[in-house]
């Protein structure tokens, strides 16, 4: 009987075991977490969860019951520490190890560090201590105005907190919407009170709160560290896996080694409509990679070309975003961005390569859809309808 090992026991970990059951695999599957938690999202983590909406149990992937029920073993506060590719073994701190037959390497990401005592975001016990604290905190620092970094800072402004926050970009956002977009986010907080600091960097983090690169000292209760997230790739890296920005991957989600394979934000998979290899590290690509990872482990003819995407609430704001703006020569507008109602499209070469929907719904497919198409768009028709 064939063993499949799932070293990650998160979204897609979760998501790729449900799926070797329900395409009628009937070996052995190990799914394998370094946290004590079965299964969980991510995304309320640093939205509703954070705020204090919604009961715990709803951010579970599967109900406590579904592993044994499903023949899943769930090994649960283990660390995987060595993978001895030739052998087709995952050892153990303890020096105990795991037979596979194939793998799949879903280790995520973790939280880029500054030096210092700050608050991080990553797990539902982070979250768990971050609500506490917000709870008893005055004021709030939030060094990066990233995604989460500006989720926090909403959910602190909701606490009732005084809330400043540290970027050295231009904007909020800059990298991953552009300049345009990035002022309206920096906007809306603005508008919330959030104190925003562009162009300045935190160099050290104390009890007391943060100097900044330019030797200003900004005092605070509480600081949240948010400024991106680093792939898991020391496992794959020291088994010899090809490794880059994440673990090296085909369109069907195979590494180097014709019996491992990678998904979720550790994978750096090619991606057929853009010619290239992606790392995405949003929610998405955990629940749709680990099944496709899942059905590639089977045999399966698989060819993994989701368009990545994500989505986000801040305030009264709710959006979707679609694509990847790498490149992007200009931006075309469909509604008022100042309403916050509205489409933006990202353009190269006359053609949609990214599409952010903004309080407006049920169009992720229709821009998903252009996207795909690749076809020259008549500007005028696509900011009309």
């Amino acid at each position: 009987m064939a063993t499949y090992v799932i070293v990650g026991a998160g979204l897609a970990g979760a998501k790729a075991a449900q799926t070797l059951r329900e395409e009628g695999f009937d070996g052995e599957i190990v799914l394998i977490g370094a946290e004590d938690e079965r299964p969980y999202e991510r995304p309320p983590l640093s939205k509703d969860y954070l705020q204090g909406k919604g009961e715990r149990e709803q951010i579970f992937v599967h109900p406590p019951d579904w592993y044994a029920d499903n023949a899943v073993e769930l090994r649960l506060g283990l660390r995987v520490t060595r993978i001895e590719l030739d052998h087709h073994v995952v050892r153990f701190g303890d020096g105990s190890r795991q037979p596979y037959d194939k793998l799949l390497v879903a280790t995520g990401a973790t939280p880029r560090r500054l030096p210092g005592p700050g608050s991080y975001l990553r797990t539902v016990r982070d979250c768990e201590a971050l609500k506490e604290r917000l709870a008893a905190a005055q004021s709030v620092l939030i060094v990066g105005a990233s995604w989460i970094g500006l989720e926090t800072a909403a959910a602190a402004r909701a606490a009732n907190c005084a809330v400043t926050v540290v970027e050295p970009e231009p904007t909020a956002l800059n990298r991953a919407l552009g300049p345009d977009l990035g002022n309206l986010f920096a906007r809306l907080h603005a508008r919330k009170g959030v104190d925003l600091r562009f162009g300045t960097a935190a160099a050290e983090i104390t009890e007391a709160g943060v100097r900044l690169s330019s030797g200003e000292r900004l005092a605070a209760d509480l600081v949240v560290v948010g400024i991106g997230a680093a792939p898991e790739v020391g496992l794959a890296r020291d088994a010899g896996l090809d490794v880059e920005h994440g673990i090296l991957t085909d369109a069907a989600l195979r590494t180097s080694h014709p019996d491992v394979y990678a998904a979720g934000d550790v994978a750096e998979s090619f991606h057929p409509l853009y010619g290239r290899r992606l790392r995405v590290e949003h929610w998405a690509n955990a629940l749709h990679g680990g099944p496709a990872a899942a059905r590639s482990m089977l045999g399966q003819e698989v060819s993994y070309d989701r368009i990545p995407y994500f989505y986000t609430d801040q305030y009264e704001l709710g959006m979707e975003f679609s694509g990847d703006i790498e490149g992007y020569e200009e931006i075309v507008y469909r509604g008022d961005p100042e309403s916050l109602e509205f489409i933006a499209y990202w353009l190269r070469g006359g053609r949609v390569i990214a599409g952010m929907n903004v309080n407006v719904w049920d169009v992720v497919d229709d821009i998903q859809e252009l996207i795909r198409s690749g076809v020259i768009v008549d500007q005028k028709e696509l900011s009309t309808g």
